[in-house]
C-alpha cells in the first residue's frame, strides 16, 4: 500500500469530487485545466467490472492530460473489490477510493454507498481487500450519518476505516437522509480530523473560493473536495488556488471564455461518445455553465432540447448576444 502524499498538494488542495454522471474525462480535464489538483471518476461498479460490463468499463477512460485521477469503486463484495482493485492496478497516476457516502435508493439497497455506514465491519473489509490487491493509495469516502432512526458514530466508523488500512477519508458533511439538503456539518468534518491521524478531505457546502479556504480554516482538513461547486463553473478551482496563495482572484470567466468550454467540453465528449450521447450530455452542462448569465433562460430551454452538436453549438453561440459576464 502506498500513502497518500499530502504534500503532493501543499499549494493546491483543492480536488475535484465524483459526481456520477458529470466527471467523465473530458469534465475532469476542463478542471485539470482550471486548476484541480485531484480528480475523480464517476462511481464505477465493482460488480460490473467483475462481470466485464462495457458500462463499468467505459467509465474508466482517463487520459493523461487528466492529472492524477482516483478511480472511485462501489460496491459490497470484497473479492470483487479486490477484482476491482486488480483490474486498473497497472494504470498511471491513479488512487483507488471507495465510495461509502451514495444515497441513491437503487444502490443503498444493495447494501453499498451510504449503507455501508451501518455496516462498519462489511466496511473495513472492503477496505482490507482493496489495500491487499492494490499498491496504490486507498481512500474512502463517507457521509456524516445515515438516519435519525439509524444513526452512526462517523468517528468511530472513520477511525475504523484507517485501522483497516485508509489512506485517507473524505467526509461529506450531511447525513444519507439529508442527501444534498439543509447545511454540511463542518464541524463533525473538524472532529474526525483531530481524531485521524490519516489525511481528512472535507466535503459539502464549497460554492466559492471563500468558502473552500473557508472549510481548510474552520475544520483542519487536509484537502477540499468541491462537488456542486463545480458544476458549469470549473473556474472555481483558478479561483481557489489563487485565493489560497494569496494572489488576486481572476476575473470571472466571459460569454465568450463560457462558449468555447462549452464548445471544447462537447468535443471531448466525442472522443468517447457517438453524438446522440454527447449532445443529451451537454444539454445539462450546457444548463449549468449558462447559470446566472442575465437573459439567458431561454437560450436553456432551446439548449435542453438539441438534437446535433451543430445545433447545440448555435444556440450556445446566442450568448453573444448578452454581452455580460457571469455574476455567479
Amino acid at each position: 500500500m502506498r500513502e497518500l502524499n499530502i504534500q503532493e498538494f501543499k499549494d493546491n488542495p483543492f480536488v475535484l469530487a465524483p459526481l456520477a454522471g458529470v466527471t467523465d474525462s473530458a469534465f475532469r480535464t476542463i478542471c485539470r485545466r482550471q486548476g484541480a489538483s485531484l480528480s475523480y471518476t464517476e462511481m464505477v461498479s465493482a460488480k460490473g467490472l467483475y462481470y466485464k460490463s462495457p458500462g463499468s468499463e467505459e467509465l474508466l477512460v482517463i487520459r493523461p492530460e487528466e492529472g492524477p485521477v482516483g478511480v472511485q469503486l462501489f460496491g459490497s463484495d470484497p473479492e470483487m473489490l479486490r477484482f476491482a482493485a486488480n483490474f486498473i492496478e497497472n494504470r498511471p497516476n491513479v488512487l483507488i477510493d471507495i465510495n461509502m457516502g451514495c444515497p441513491v435508493p437503487k444502490v443503498v439497497k444493495n447494501g453499498e454507498g451510504s449503507a455501508l455506514l451501518r455496516n462498519p465491519d462489511l466496511a473495513a473489509e472492503l477496505v482490507k481487500a482493496t489495500v491487499e490487491a492494490s499498491s496504490r493509495p486507498v481512500t474512502i469516502k463517507m457521509r456524516i450519518g445515515f438516519s435519525e432512526e439509524c444513526p452512526v458514530d462517523p468517528i468511530a466508523f472513520a477511525l475504523k476505516m484507517q485501522d483497516a488500512g485508509a489512506s485517507a477519508v473524505a467526509v461529506h458533511g450531511r447525513t444519507r437522509e439529508q442527501y444534498y439538503s439543509g447545511k454540511a456539518d463542518w464541524k463533525i468534518i473538524k472532529s474526525i480530523k483531530q481524531a485521524l491521524d490519516i489525511p481528512v478531505i472535507g466535503n459539502g457546502d464549497v460554492f466559492s473560493a471563500e468558502d473552500g479556504c473557508r472549510m481548510l480554516e474552520e475544520t483542519g482538513c487536509d484537502l477540499v473536495m468541491v462537488a456542486r461547486g463545480a458544476q458549469g463553473n470549473p473556474w472555481i478551482f483558478r479561483e481557489l488556488k489563487a485565493l489560497y496563495n494569496g494572489e488576486p482572484i481572476p476575473e470571472k470567466p466571459s460569454v465568450e471564455d463560457i462558449i468555447e468550454t462549452i464548445k471544447d467540453h462537447a468535443s471531448m465528449l466525442l472522443r468517447d461518445k457517438e453524438e446522440y450521447r454527447a449532445v443529451r450530455e451537454m444539454r445539462k452542462h450546457v444548463a449549468w455553465y449558462t447559470k446566472g448569465i442575465k437573459g439567458a433562460a431561454a437560450l436553456r430551454r432551446d439548449a435542453g432540447s438539441a438534437e446535433s452538436l451543430d445545433e447545440l453549438f448555435s444556440i450556445t453561440d446566442g450568448l453573444k448576444d448578452l454581452s455580460c459576464s457571469r455574476t455567479v
